[in-house]
This record gives C-alpha cells, sequence and structure tokens, in this order.
C-alpha cells in the first residue's frame, strides 16, 4: 500500500524540520505560524504562542519599527528584507557557537513575505529568520584582519610610528586644513646625533634599538592628535595641529630633555642618546607641505650646526635662524 503526501503535509513537514525560524502573523498582528526553530530558540511552543497578539507575547521586540515593516508589506504586496547589518536581530535569542568578538546574541538575516488570500489581499505575513551569526563572525575576523593589514601599512615595522607615504599623507591634510580655517600648525624635524657612531659601535641591531627607544619616547612626549613618523634613517618628523610655534617649541624641548635623559640599554651596555630639533610653523602666509618641511629641516640643520642637542625655531624669511634652545655639546 502506497503513501501519499498531500502538499498540506510536505510544507508542514519542512516547516517544522528547516533551519531556519517561520513565523506568521495576519493582519491584526496575532501569531498563526511558530514552527519548531522558533520553539527551540524562544523556549515557547507553538500552543502557547499561536493565537495570540505578537506583542503581548513578545513585548521586548521593537514594536514601531516591526509594525512599520509589516504594515509595509501588507500595503506594498511586496517582500521585504532586513540584515543583520542593519538591525542584528529581531528576536534576542542566543547562539550555540563559541562567543568570540563579544556576540551573544544570535544574529539574524529576516525576510518579510505576504501571503495573499483568494481575494487577491493580503491576508497574513510571513517572517522567516535566519541565522546569520557565523556568517557575522567571520565577517568581523575578516574585518579585523583587514582593519591590522590597514594599519600595518602606513606603520613604520622597526618603530610602529607612521612611515614615510602616511606622514606625507598626514602633512597634506594638516596643512590644507590650517590653511582653511585659520588655524596654527607646527612642524617639528628630529634626528639622532652622531647615529653613525652608534652603528660603528654597535652594529645595525644596536643602531635600530636606538631608533625604537627614541620613537617610543617622542610617541610618549605628544598627544594623541598629534602625528610622528619616520621620514627615514633616524629621522623623524612630528605634525602638531592647532599648536603656534611657541607651544611646538615646549613640546621640542620636552621631547629633547626626555631623549638626554633616558639612555639604551642594549647588551647590558648604556648608550647615551640625545637629537636634534628643528622647529617650524605653517603661520599666516600658508606654506605648502614641501615648503614647511624644508624650513623644518633648515631649523634642524641650524641645531646640528650649533653643537646639537638642542632645539631651534625656525624664523620668517630674511632672518637668521634663532637658537631657541641651548643644550650641551653631544
Amino acid at each position: 500500500m502506497s503513501s501519499v503526501l498531500n502538499a498540506a503535509d510536505l510544507l508542514h513537514f519542512v516547516a517544522s524540520r528547516i533551519e531556519v525560524g517561520i513565523l506568521a502573523v495576519d493582519r491584526e498582528m496575532r501569531i498563526v505560524v511558530w514552527n519548531r526553530f522558533l520553539e527551540a530558540h524562544s523556549g515557547q511552543s507553538a500552543k502557547d504562542v499561536v493565537g495570540r497578539l505578537l506583542f503581548d507575547a513578545f513585548p521586548e521586540l521593537p514594536r514601531a519599527w516591526l509594525e512599520r515593516k509589516i504594515k509595509g508589506v501588507i500595503v506594498l504586496k511586496n517582500f521585504a528584507f532586513t540584515s543583520w547589518r542593519q538591525r542584528p536581530y529581531l528576536f534576542k535569542f542566543r547562539h550555540h557557537r563559541p562567543i568570540t568578538g563579544g556576540i551573544d546574541v544570535m544574529r539574524q538575516d529576516c525576510t518579510f513575505l505576504p501571503v495573499m488570500g483568494a481575494d487577491g489581499e493580503v491576508s497574513a505575513v510571513c517572517i522567516t529568520i535566519l541565522d546569520a551569526t557565523e556568517t557575522c563572525l567571520y565577517q568581523k575576523k575578516l574585518e579585523d584582519a583587514l582593519a591590522i593589514i590597514a594599519e600595518q601599512s602606513v606603520r613604520d615595522p622597526l618603530t610602529g610610528v607612521y612611515n614615510r607615504r602616511k606622514l606625507d599623507e598626514q602633512l597634506r591634510s594638516e596643512v590644507s586644513r590650517a590653511a582653511r580655517y585659520e588655524r596654527p600648525l607646527s612642524l617639528i624635524m628630529l634626528d639622532i646625533d652622531h647615529f653613525k657612531r652608534v652603528n660603528d659601535g654597535f652594529g645595525h641591531p644596536g643602531g635600530d634599538e636606538v631608533i625604537r627607544h627614541v620613537a617610543k619616547l617622542v610617541s610618549a612626549c605628544v598627544r594623541d592628535s598629534d602625528a610622528v613618523g619616520r621620514y627615514g634613517g633616524e629621522e623623524f618628523v612630528i605634525i602638531l595641529p592647532e599648536v603656534p610655534a611657541a607651544g611646538a617649541l615646549v613640546v621640542a624641548e620636552r621631547i629633547r630633555a626626555c631623549v638626554a635623559a633616558s639612555p639604551v640599554i642594549f647588551k647590558q651596555t648604556s648608550i647615551a642618546v640625545t637629537v636634534s630639533l628643528g622647529v617650524a610653523e605653517n603661520g599666516k602666509s600658508s606654506r605648502s607641505p614641501e615648503t614647511l618641511l624644508g624650513e623644518a629641516d633648515e631649523a634642524l640643520y641650524a641645531s646640528k650646526e650649533n653643537g646639537r642637542n638642542r632645539v631651534t625655531l625656525r624664523q620668517p624669511a630674511r632672518q637668521t635662524p634663532r637658537d631657541a634652545t641651548s643644550g650641551s655639546e653631544c
């Protein structure tokens, strides 16, 4: 004797076994379908919720948003979709995957389907709920990995500060912003004194340790809003938005004193380190990034010519650079 499965039985079997939540509400928001997936994740059986008003049974649902969504499907007689990216979840179900990235609620993709009656009108709206937690977790891992790659692409691998390309990009942006809003902007160029002696005496590993050490000290002496970059070799540039020359001199002297007071310990040997610094300000007559860098470099050169371990402010055109902060001979 053959067994014939009619369409209604088949649909009921699929709806109860499929790993997708299936919920249907009539035009009055009364629950008419509640499948096994929803029973398992909500702890509410179909006999407990079918026939009840949706928001009486689940008052925690986002009522205003969900009512608009359902009524829109009824009026337009067309389906609607909401991704977990737009709204992380509809029902606050826990998921069964490892809890990583702070995700403790199932992420859900929801589709809203109009159920047409014999008169051509929408008699109910079927809502399918797909568990998108795994997709969300993989997407988050991908975004985190891409963020790390993006950050590494703008960082100097030895020191962790900005590389030359990012530094140039940041300087162009800050010069443009300072000119547009008529705000102060200063630049510090820094060079490690007698660096060749370090390399000759301790080799490149010792030189690398000194460069890393100076980069760390410089970064600790500036604000989060400032930009520190390795300009090349043993040279660094610090961009100081919203800081006039007087303030930049204070920062530069703080850096100089900090480095001079912090020798590098390399293979149980103390290496005395000093730096020379040049300061330039993008004043009222706005300068290009290249001009501002050139002026900071001129001031740095003056510091090195006048004994090193000192700070020099680049004076406006037609004046000789003035030694701003004296220091000891390195």
